[in-house]
């Protein structure tokens, strides 16, 4: 562990527990509230929990002085080149030498005294722990009414819906992490993104996710916040998307895929006479049935390669299911199936060719046989390519699944001792 002397505080070198990380841009009207705040703070870990502190200023590039006040004030700079919140924070975790990290914003709009309770349930074993400020309370002004009452519940809504995480306040900027969980989440947001990025990947890794109350006041600023929340928002919400393959993918594929088999089989009952009576569908709905059988037949190929992906990151544990059936996720296996798919469309065209010559090219009665020869086709197609494009995913390999990933989710133990 690194020694680390702060000057400012007068103590000799001495080994750190907990680092205060705040992301900064032209705070320097807020940051000296928020640095005495932080060291009256860590005065009280130190007094509570037994654990040494220091305060990390991660700056992306203030132009207002913002360096030289935390600085004097006792806190280390942390210099940021790329630039966002999430890029800000990341770079401050990297810089900071404690353990135990917590992050709050520099605007003065939350008070890390909350974050002593914070520290005490890493202590007791959690990994990570979030801050609620809908439990701390919320101060009038201190948050926009679209942001409280649609947003915020909203967006922390689907992500539990999605991802099971258990937390009421997704998107509070005050928590805390352990170091070693942090670094095997291998956060990259550079943006506001970043707040779901860290829950999403702890509740996929099985990390322990707490929360304790967390108090929000009006920040210190004059000049608007960088939030934005309608890009924000936006920006969290396909995030969201983007880290379920299963929602965005998958379920469609399967609602696809059911609706186009019921259509084509009550279709095929009534063109062999098993189903009497004008029937509910024609032509036109045997066509769009073909159309969500492929579609949803390639949004099935687009779940399962967005799994194997999540999987070879090390962010999603691979499903059970898959597990059992790796020996046949394998990239020949695709192509045979392609292959025998698009032989059979191709033998369906034939007959269908040979029954139209024979009767003199009168058109066909109906559209079944050709949607579903093509149909055939296009899903022999999709999987050859599918299994190419997941064999590329899985890092140029034919097995789709390795043998490390289809081993068990590493244990917690595992992990922070890889970390």
């Amino acid at each position: 562990m690194e020694l680390l002397r702060t000057p400012a505080f007068g103590r000799p070198p001495r080994q750190i527990d907990v680092s205060i990380v705040m992301p900064c841009l032209n705070e320097v009207q807020s940051l000296p509230h928020c640095i005495v705040n932080a060291r009256a703070a860590l005065a009280r870990i130190e007094r509570e929990h037994g654990l040494t502190g220091e305060i990390v200023i991660a700056d992306n590039g203030s132009t207002d002085g913002s360096q030289q006040l935390a600085t004097s004030l006792g806190a280390r700079i942390v210099a940021v080149a790329r630039k966002g919140y999430g890029a800000a924070i990341l770079g401050g975790f990297e810089g900071a030498l404690g353990r135990f990290l917590i992050m709050g914003d520099a605007d003065g709009s939350y008070d890390f005294n909350d974050s002593v309770a914070m520290v005490g349930r890493l202590l007791d074993g959690a990994d990570l722990c979030m801050g609620s400020r809908f439990a701390g309370g919320i101060a009038p002004g201190a948050m926009p009414w679209k942001n409280r009452y649609i947003g915020n519940p909203a967006l922390t809504g689907i992500l539990n819906l999605l991802f099971r995480s258990g937390i009421d306040d997704a998107h509070c900027g005050l928590r805390a992490i352990r170091k070693d969980a942090c670094l095997a989440l291998e956060l990259q947001g550079a943006g506001m993104e970043f707040a779901s990025e860290m829950v999403i990947k702890a509740a996929m890794k099985g990390l322990r996710i707490e929360q304790v109350p967390a108090t929000l006041s009006p920040d210190l600023r004059d000049r608007p916040p960088h939030l934005r929340p309608w890009r924000d928002g936006w920006r969290h919400l396909r995030f969201l998307l983007m880290f379920s393959p299963t929602w965005i993918f998958g379920v469609p594929a399967l609602a696809a895929m059911v609706v186009a088999l019921a259509i084509l089989l009550i279709v095929a009952l009534h063109r062999t006479g098993i189903i009497v009576g004008s029937g509910a569908f024609g032509a036109s709905w045997t066509i769009v049935a073909g159309f969500l059988l492929t579609v949803g037949h390639l949004s099935a190929v687009m779940a399962l390669t967005c799994h194997l992906y999540g999987v070879r990151r090390g962010y999603r544990p691979l499903r059970p299911a898959l597990r059992r059936l790796a020996p046949l996720l394998t990239l020949e296996h695709a192509l045979t199936v392609g292959t025998l798919l698009m032989l059979a469309s191709l033998g369906g065209f034939a007959v269908i060719g040979w029954r139209w010559a024979s009767g003199d090219f009168v058109a066909m009665p109906s559209v079944l046989p050709v949607t579903l020869a093509a149909a055939t086709g296009a899903l022999g197609l999709q999987s050859a390519l599918g299994g190419f494009l997941m064999a590329i995913v899985s890092g140029h390999e034919a097995q789709f699944i390795d043998s490390q990933a289809k081993a068990d989710t590493p244990t917690k133990s595992a992990w922070r001792k890889a970390a």
